[in-house]
């Protein structure tokens, strides 16, 4: 366990930004999904869930929750399959 009050002040920070990024990452991976799916099954609102992973995908990113390489990835995957 922290000895100093700094550290212990840490561990409380660390926390709560764990589970905060730990709520996004799921919420990205429910959009990713949900993008996916739709654009397979090819839904009249697959562009819009595509655009709304895209959205949360950069959200991510600018909050430094996932990394940008990721992000682009996982949103030109998205854009392949809603050209297809």
């Amino acid at each position: 366990m922290a000895n100093t009050r700094s550290a212990m002040k840490r561990i409380k920070q660390n926390e709560k930004r764990r589970l905060r990024n730990r709520a996004v990452r799921s919420s990205i991976r429910s959009a990713v999904k949900t993008a996916r799916t739709s654009t397979n099954e090819k839904t009249p609102q697959s562009k819009e869930a595509v655009l709304d992973a895209i959205r949360l995908l950069d959200r991510a990113v600018s909050r430094g929750i996932i990394h940008r390489n990721t992000a682009a990835r996982k949103k030109s995957a998205l854009a392949r399959a809603l050209a297809r």
